[in-house]
């Protein structure tokens, strides 16, 4: 006999880019709208499945002789390579409008992470190799057809502090050099060609490396989350490369490579921070307990006005953090690293909350919420740990003061003081409360600013950031909740 099943919410299949919307035309780049609507619609539909084979079947490293010589080829799913498609389409690896970029990386993100790993860094590895216009020129047209790039920084005994850096670069003349070393964390292997940092004669470099001979893949790294992309050890072994950069000013070549892969940590986790919200309100506008549905349950409903306000805040401020790179304002210095940290700071409770808004459903892979839960550490930890942004920023402040004042600047007059303040008592061991300061700072200004007047309300009165649903009494919770639920046909 069949058994009735009641009160199941529906499948979320739509994509709700309202506040993408907003932002696009907020921060200067109408003109896309209409494609972020249509590559949302498209995404709603078969990427969503794409997404979950991609990380039920993770990448597979495969080695074999050919012609005498070891070859590494890393197998992925077909739904990997087709979300992979997907985003190089859309030119999410090229450098262009960043506003536009962002809300379309943002959506894409909504869907699946691990394909936004390549597509960050091949976008990111462009101004680093427009240091030598030549190289520049050799691979840009070859990025725009799809060849990738990855990043081999990390090795085993430095981690973050990459001046550690053991693996030697034997200059061969001519910006030419063989690598020799060891790194224990290389970005998408999988990848054409690579930036890597080290040890020339003149001190840290950075070089401009093809995969194949002398390149070899040690093994794939067995990841928390993130599955779906190949992360991997990787041994040089006489990798011909190419200078990038002057020698012995690695880091300072690379850097701009990394601080746009912050910028996608910010979106990114944004991206994580909007999926998991609206897989909590879709699954509370749904679901009855106790009489009627959770989202008319007064604490249900300021737990999720609180989501709601803490989404908000991230998409407000990674799309401003976008223009100030159209832009090239100064403000981008210091606020990359500051939402960077608080924005994927903050993730990893506002997805463990989302999950648990849908109670035991959340627990169970088929909700997508644990995929989503294991994935949400990983931009907190990538291109540079929370304590790595705190100390940058506290670096930036010191050594280019134009940074901290084009920072308070973008402040409203009511949240100047308070960083001005702490700007003026920071040091290495409050470097965490100074940055929260200038994150919530500048997230309320923009809010105001930009926001809806509730959730800026909302934001404002907050006593805390710490567990979610402790909204003061007095807000228009059902408002809040009702602009975030996603609109199903």
């Amino acid at each position: 006999m069949a058994v009735r099943v009641a009160n199941q919410p529906p499948p979320l299949r739509e994509l709700d880019l309202r506040l993408l919307v907003e932002g696009v035309h907020r921060e200067g780049a109408p003109w896309v709208e209409q494609e972020l609507s249509a590559l949302g619609s498209e995404l709603a539909g078969e990427p969503r499945e794409w997404g979950r084979l991609a990380n039920e079947h993770p990448p597979v490293l495969r080695t074999h002789d050919r012609y005498g010589a070891r070859v590494d080829e890393i197998e992925f799913h077909p739904a990997w390579d087709s979300l992979l498609r997907l985003g190089i389409r859309e030119r999410l690896q090229m450098p262009g409008a960043y506003v536009a970029r962002a809300a379309k990386f943002i959506a894409f993100a909504q869907v699946e992470q691990g394909v936004g790993c390549p597509l960050s860094m091949t976008h990111a590895a462009v101004p680093a190799l427009r240091n030598e216009p030549e190289l520049a020129a050799e691979w840009e047209p070859r990025f725009a057809a799809g060849a990738l790039c990855g990043m081999a920084m990390t090795e085993r005994q430095g981690g973050s502090d990459v001046r550690a850096n053991e693996t030697e670069a034997r200059p061969c003349g001519d910006g030419e050099a063989t690598l020799h070393g060891y790194k224990w964390f290389c970005s998408a292997p999988m990848s054409d060609v690579f930036l890597v940092l080290a040890q020339a004669p003149a001190g840290l470099s950075c070089y401009l490396i093809p995969r194949g001979e002398g390149f070899v893949i040690e093994r794939l790294k067995d990841k928390l989350g993130n599955r779906s992309n190949a992360s991997g050890e990787v041994r040089l072994e006489g990798a011909w490369g190419r200078l990038v950069g002057e020698e012995g000013r690695g880091v300072a070549t690379i850097i701009e490579m990394v601080v746009h892969t912050r910028l996608d940590c910010v979106l990114g986790s944004t991206a994580l921070q909007r999926e998991a919200v609206a897989q909590a309100t879709h699954h509370c506008a749904h679901r009855a307990a106790f009489g009627k549905l959770l989202t008319d349950q007064p604490l249900m409903q300021n737990v999720l006005a609180d989501l709601c306000v803490e989404s908000e805040a991230a998409t407000v401020g990674a799309l401003r953090l976008a223009r100030a790179f159209d832009e090239g304002d100064e403000l981008r210095r210091v606020a990359t690293a500051v939402l960077k940290y608080w924005i994927c700071k903050r993730t990893p409770a506002v997805v463990g909350e989302a999950l648990e808004c849908l109670g035991g459903n959340g627990f169970v892979e088929e909700s997508g919420l644990p995929r989503l839960y294991r994935e949400s550490p990983l931009n907190a930890i990538w291109e540079g740990s929370s304590n790595v942004q705190c100390l940058d920023v506290l670096r930036a402040l010191r050594r280019e003061p134009a940074a901290a004042e084009a920072f308070v600047a973008e402040l409203e007059s009511r949240d100047r003081a308070g960083v001005e303040q702490a700007l003026a008592e920071a040091d290495e061991q409050g470097a965490r409360r100074l940055v929260e300061t200038m994150a919530v700072a500048l997230l309320a200004t923009l809010l105001d600013r930009h926001g809806d007047p509730a959730v800026a309300e909302a934001f404002r009165a907050r006593e805390g950031f710490g567990v979610f649903g402790t909204l003061p009494a007095g807000l228009p919770l059902a408002e809040l909740v009702e602009r975030h639920t996603p609109q199903v046909a």
